[in-house]
């Protein structure tokens, strides 16, 4: 059975960290060094670069600090930057978290600034600490799946023991989350087959055609020369092997970043922007993925790689799963699960997808994933716009 830390909400975490969040670049030094000496303490440092408001960051902050494995949260601002740092410590304060906002300016600088700061993690972190868990079921999880360093096997192994272990998880009634749109080019009409009803099948087809109008104005795909170097030939090829995380369960919403899906089974994660190109690639790299994946409410990350990707977050733990056996035998120490074994014959897509599945519920009793242990907290948060979902999105 899993145990999990009870929130306001009724949701509850798989784990309990004090988040550290900058408002601007300009805090961002300041955040970091007050997290630095409890990085090994379910401390994580998350933020927003910018210095001009966006709604979708600041809608992004509010979920990543409300988010179930988040128990407390300290805001760093600068002072002088346009981020709503009252707007977001109320929505924090709103659910029962600890929240306070140090402001750089106000409180003399640098130095004071960190030693205030990491006074008041060190005092939450003590009372975190002896907070008692409750028991949590498998459908009360959330799990997003995301792919990065791809190479000719990620779409016959890892991908699809990735799926396999989304078929066990949506049976159980969680809720899981796969992406990205613009890795999923030439699969639209084949996912739009498994959609619940005609109208959430038109919505993944337009979703796809949106990120191919994207990718094709900024002149760039979703394809990278690794890629290539790995084996992979054309995007399709690559949105083949991408899609095979999504498992064979029926496709019940699509959802936009920050949106928490309201109930269990699968639903895609659309990521790329809504109306015209404005602020460049929609993710610029594996982690603003998985920012997103998290900020939809995801307990844990699936992150397949064939080429070998090293990458953890902040907030949620990622399970590391190796496609390549090369790869895994050179960086074993990166990896919690080898799916090269189905390459060599060593075990099935059902045994790999079965490891992955008892791998997810055990971070709810207590099993910490590699890049956990390695103190892999990597975060990026960047500019982007979203419309509201429209009423096909999440049929009933």
């Amino acid at each position: 059975m899993m145990q999990g830390y009870l929130r306001s909400d009724g949701r509850k975490g798989i784990r309990n960290i004090v988040a550290v969040g900058y408002l601007v670049e300009c805090a961002h030094h300041v955040a970091r060094e007050i997290a630095m000496p409890h990085r090994e303490e379910d401390v994580h440092v998350i933020g927003f670069p910018g210095c001009y408001p966006n709604d979708y960051a600041q809608r992004m902050m509010d979920r990543l600090c409300t988010h179930p494995n988040v128990g407390a949260v300290l805001l760093v601002s600068l002072g002088c930057e346009s981020f709503n740092k009252y707007g977001l410590e109320r929505a924090v304060r709103a659910t029962g978290r600890p929240v306070k906002t140090i402001t750089i300016q106000a409180t003399g600088g640098t130095r004071s600034s960190i030693a205030e700061g990491r006074a008041w993690v060190a005092e939450q972190r003590a009372v975190l600490d002896e907070m008692q868990t409750v028991p949590m079921d498998v459908s009360e999880l959330v799990v997003g799946t995301v792919c990065g360093g791809s190479d000719g096997t990620s779409g016959i192994t890892g991908n699809p023991a990735a799926g396999r272990a989304f078929d066990r998880l949506v049976a159980a009634g969680a809720a899981c989350i796969f992406e990205e749109t613009g890795e999923l080019i030439g699969c639209e009409h084949i996912m739009a087959s498994r959609a619940i009803n005609p109208a959430l099948g038109q919505e993944l087809e337009a979703s796809v055609a949106k990120a191919a109008r994207y990718y094709a104005t900024l002149g760039y795909g979703s394809f990278a020369a690794g890629n290539a170097d790995g084996g992979l030939s054309t995007i399709e090829e690559k949105s083949m092997g991408a899609y095979a995380k999504s498992g064979s369960s029926p496709i019940s919403g699509m959802i936009k970043p920050g949106d928490v899906p309201p109930k269990g089974g699968l639903y895609l994660l659309d990521v790329v922007p809504d109306g015209e190109v404005r602020f460049g690639f929609p993710n610029i790299n594996d982690n603003a993925e998985i920012a997103e994946l998290i900020a939809c409410g995801a307990h844990a990350v699936y992150f397949v790689t064939g080429r070998g990707s090293v990458v953890g977050s902040a907030v949620s733990p990622v399970i590391k799963i190796c496609a390549n056996p090369e790869t895994y035998r050179r960086m074993a120490d990166d990896m919690d699960v080898d799916a090269g074994r189905i390459l060599d014959g060593r075990a099935t897509l059902d045994q790999v997808g079965q490891e992955i599945y008892d791998l997810t519920l055990s971070l709810g009793q207590g099993k910490r994933t590699r890049s956990e242990d390695l103190c892999h907290q990597e975060f990026i948060l960047t500019y982007k716009s979203f419309e509201p979902l429209g009423p096909s999105c999440l049929p009933h």
